[in-house]
């Protein structure tokens, strides 16, 4: 049985799994965090005063902007992944007797 380094499409394959894994992991945070404030906003059933509401949502909108650039990246690192796949494959089918 080969390893995975014998063969570089299935290493960039693990690669890009890694990183889905790694997003999927990080969303599914954030979505548990959110779930887990309005729930205790609502247990709690009181409204923030308007100073406070305001930093909060200055604070998010922060953290807004900070997960657009790490989504960006995630993602141009699954493209570069994606084209290191394809260039592979090509390679491999380029290799193949009877091509």
């Amino acid at each position: 049985m080969a390893s995975s380094d014998d063969k570089p499409e299935l290493k960039a394959l693990a690669e890009l799994e890694a990183v889905i894994g790694a997003v999927t992991a990080e969303v599914a945070q954030w979505r548990r965090r959110a779930l887990k404030a309005e729930a205790s906003r609502a247990k709690a059933g009181t409204t923030p005063d308007l100073a406070a509401a305001r930093d909060r949502i200055q604070s998010l909108e922060e953290e807004n902007v900070e997960m657009h650039v790490r989504l960006r990246t995630a993602r141009e690192r699954v493209e570069q992944l994606l084209t290191r796949l394809q260039f592979l494959e090509e390679q491999v089918g380029l290799e193949r007797p009877g091509r």
